[in-house]
């Protein structure tokens, strides 16, 4: 494996972590009600939130529904495929 495999091979796995580390804190947060204290949401709110509180300053709720997760995975897939079809 060459070194520019190694690095398209980095940038597509570190973006399926952070789109999995947002899924994850998504369904976390529908079903850990009053639990998101514990040591793994805060782990997860560690990664996730410097992605996701950006977005929701500009992008508002639609009522009960915060689609800044789905729009934070988008931009993550978005990224990591322009990167990753960037480099020869």
């Amino acid at each position: 494996m060459n070194t520019t495999e190694i690095i398209r091979t980095f940038i597509s796995w570190f973006g399926s972590i952070l789109s999995g580390a947002i899924i994850i804190r998504a369904l976390l947060s529908w079903f850990a009600v009053g639990n998101t204290g514990g040591p793994v949401f805060r782990l997860l709110d560690d990664i996730t939130e410097p992605i996701i509180a950006p977005l929701r300053r500009i992008i508002p709720p639609l009522g009960m529904i915060d689609i800044t997760p789905i729009v934070a995975i988008l931009l993550i897939q978005f990224i990591t495929n322009v990167l990753v079809g960037s480099i020869h």
